[in-house]
């Protein structure tokens, strides 16, 4: 990777160089392919060896600015690099209807990326402020994972937040998943930024061998404690519940075709009525993905009542949306009984700005805009927050729909803990390349944090039965219709990450500076 070996191999060892003129730009376009190329750690890729190296040398790059101002914007380059790469699908929902919307995809991708971009530029520039006039050589491979570490933990909040395509993600497919009941994924992010920082450090020292080696054994450490957390056994459901995930594989461009509506809603009906693999046991739960019923609650009795019977004996969940007196319309999830009346409801109350509404929403709405998921007024209304649906037998559940499942602290708000968690989802907004992946990848680490299964069924797929752990057990392929069965295994117990969430990492962030200030004085009484 020549922007990663070139970058990494001017560090020697890590030291700020003043540049004048126009060559101290030079370093923004190799700070955004290096970004670019970190990119590559996640999914569908999942090459984190690319992801590291590209972080590597965006860190060698900003850790030689001459100026704060000079490595933020470097930490700017580098961000946006790294999110125009890794959230390419955000072009997906511009597509769906490109006659209208087709030429804002580009300026959505750029734009999105670029803003996000900024929580890295003030990080970067943060870290030079702290590190400037430092003598102690260990300063910058630390002081800069705490402040990306503190940016990525902001860029979950503000804003509504979206903490989507973090470097934690990269691990999901190695032992590293172990560390997520412990630290989170935003404290895997914070490894993987040490990681990255002490791999540009060690190669550019005068002490190479000593340096890599230490890394190296640092490495196999943190390595050895993730195999370790995910051998661990998991554990027996007490009572035996069956599952049925349908994924009817609607379009996203046709799934409201007025001519079509009905040949989806029949064809997850058929899914349904499929009898269960030759030994199988019948499904206990039957579960429909996001808006998989496409009229409203209150215009669709028959329908459910069609469903539930088609269904019994097993009970049915599905995504349909709801209206009330304003309007105001909700996207939801019900659990029907066996003569289609609702039991208990959820309504989405984390939604997507510009999606699901827009900011501001009836001055917008009367200007003729309207959130682009949204098939009724502006947009969708608010649910009340996180709640526990008991179902009875099948334990209590915590909903998701959709992209509520980047947040986990929609989990720890929670009442209390659940049996295990269910998302339902459309991501056919996302296309089929990237964004379906990564939501699945972000699914599992919710799935390792907490410590419980985690089902999904999603539209055109990637619909999933994920253990404790974070392990997929059984996947549907994407933009494929079927339906998985599935057995519900037991959860673990509550890990570390589920009962003090960023706490944890919060210490550990602590504890580096404080780490940082002893040096820093230290180096100081040598001086003296």
């Amino acid at each position: 990777m020549p922007a990663a070996s070139s970058a990494c191999a001017c560090v020697c060892p890590i030291h700020t160089v003043t540049e004048s003129g126009s060559r101290k730009w030079r370093g923004i376009p190799l700070a955004f392919a290096a970004g670019a190329v970190a990119a590559l750690g996640m999914a569908p890729f999942g090459l984190w060896g690319g992801g590291v190296a590209g972080l590597a040398a965006g860190f060698a790059l900003i850790a030689r600015a001459g100026t704060a101002r000079g490595a933020g914007a470097l930490g700017w380059a580098l961000g946006t690099g790294y999110f125009m790469g890794s959230l390419n699908w955000l072009v997906s929902p511009f597509l769906v209807d490109a006659p209208r919307y087709g030429w804002m995809a580009p300026f959505a991708l750029f734009f999105m990326a670029a803003g996000l971009a900024l929580f890295w530029a003030v990080a970067s520039w943060g870290a030079h402020r702290l590190v400037h006039g430092r003598a102690s050589w260990l300063v910058w491979p630390v002081i800069w994972p705490v402040t990306m570490s503190l940016a990525e933990l902001a860029r979950g909040r503000v804003l509504t937040g979206f903490p989507w395509a973090g470097p934690g993600e990269f691990w999901v497919d190695t032992p590293l998943l172990g560390l997520a009941p412990w630290i989170g994924a935003t404290g895997m992010g914070f490894l993987t930024f040490l990681f990255a920082a002490w791999l540009a450090h060690a190669i550019g020292t005068s002490r190479r061998a000593r340096a890599l080696a230490a890394w190296g054994v640092a490495a196999a450490v943190v390595l050895a404690f993730g195999v370790w957390q995910m051998s661990r056994p998991v554990p027996e459901r007490a009572a035996p519940l069956a599952v049925r995930l349908v994924q009817p594989n609607a379009a996203q461009d046709k799934k409201w075709d007025p001519a079509l509506i009905n040949t989806f809603l029949r064809r997850a009906a058929e899914l349904t009525a499929a009898p269960p693999a030759a030994g199988a046991r019948a499904p206990d739960l039957v579960v429909w993905p996001e808006t998989s019923v496409p009229y409203l609650l209150d215009d669709a009795g028959q329908i459910l009542a069609d469903i539930a019977e088609i269904a019994a004996p097993a009970r049915v969940v599905l995504g349909i949306q709801r209206a009330e007196a304003g309007p105001r319309y909700f996207n939801s999830l019900v659990v029907l009984d066996r003569s289609g009346n609702v039991t208990a409801l959820y309504d989405k109350y984390h939604l997507v700005p510009f999606g699901e509404y827009t900011p501001g929403g009836g001055l917008l709405y009367k200007l003729g805009i309207r959130g682009l998921a949204a098939q009724y007024g502006g947009g969708y209304s608010a649910g009340p927050g996180p709640r526990l649906l008991d179902l009875g037998a099948a334990g209590k559940v915590a909903p998701l729909i959709c992209y509520e499942a980047i947040f986990p602290n929609h989990l720890r708000a929670l009442p209390g803990r659940p049996d295990w968690i269910l998302q339902i989802t459309n991501d056919a907004w996302f296309g089929s390349f990237s964004g379906p992946q990564q939501h699945l990848a972000i699914a599992r680490l919710r799935a390792a944090e907490f410590g419980l299964p985690f089902m999904r069924a999603a539209n055109t797929g990637i619909s999933a039965m994920i253990d404790p752990r974070g392990r997929i057990v059984a996947s549907l392929a994407l933009d494929t219709p079927g339906f998985l069965d599935v057995r519900l295994p037991g959860a673990a117990s509550a890990p570390l990450y589920a009962r003090f969430g960023d706490a944890v990492l919060m210490l550990l962030l602590l504890g580096c500076i404080a780490g940082q200030r002893l040096a820093w004085r230290r180096g100081a009484r040598k001086g003296d």
